[in-house]
């Protein structure tokens, strides 16, 4: 399974310098944990909630002072935060649309991040995945991926009946049995299967009457 698969397309983003208050009502309506910062085409940062809350942690402590600025007047009061660009986390951890889940799922274990934005090969932001999307991936009810294998796989793309096939979900894990053409029908069926968000592993009883792989190829003799 891909990043590309789970990513949330058409993120909504903010600016470096749109107000910090606009940045989170943005969050708070759309219930997403944070925004990419965009300036012009490329992502320069990244604000979430802990931005916010490391704001706040701070607004009822002193402005430290050290001794030599206190005692010749140096520095003053802390400065009031009012942009977006003043407390975004940079540079920006990113991922691209082609890493696996499990490959995301580390960055944000590692990096101890809840969102990731996706960059193309372009550097151009073209989603966001975020540790929701990875956990909602797989807690999706078994039923419900049966049914995705049945009919949008073995019905729509392969143009089988659905009943043609032996399909079972164990928490996840799918197994495919059942009598198909020919060989690359029965690995189509396969990797789309195991693109299906909530899929963790595929095992496959699945036979064949035609190794169409093999035709036509020739083998040396003796």
């Amino acid at each position: 399974m891909k990043v590309r698969d789970l990513m949330t397309t058409d993120p909504i983003t903010t600016t470096p310098d749109a107000p910090l208050k606009e940045a989170a009502r943005i969050m708070v309506r759309e219930k997403i944990s944070g925004l990419p910062v965009m300036k012009g085409a490329k992502v320069v940062g990244i604000v979430t909630e802990g931005d916010f809350l490391r704001q706040e942690a701070n607004r009822d402590q002193p402005y430290r002072l050290s001794l030599l600025e206190a005692l010749f007047g140096e520095g003053g009061a802390e400065p009031a935060v009012e942009t977006v660009g003043e407390v975004m986390t940079e540079p920006v951890i990113t991922i691209t649309p082609d890493a696996t889940v499990s490959e995301a799922a580390r960055v944000m274990s590692h990096r101890k991040v809840k969102r990731l934005p996706v960059l193309d090969d372009d550097g151009n932001l073209i989603g966001v995945i975020s540790r929701a999307d990875v956990v909602n991936a797989f807690t999706k009810p078994d039923e419900v991926i049966e049914d995705e294998v049945r009919e949008d796989i073995v019905r729509r793309l392969l143009f089988l009946e659905p009943d043609v096939i032996g399909v079972s979900v164990d928490d996840g894990v799918v197994t495919l049995s059942g009598e198909l053409e020919n060989r690359t029908e029965a690995h189509l069926l396969e990797e789309l299967t195991r693109r299906i968000a909530g899929v963790v592993r595929v095992v496959s009883d699945l036979t064949y009457e035609v190794d169409d792989q093999r035709i036509g190829k020739s083998y040396p003799l003796g």
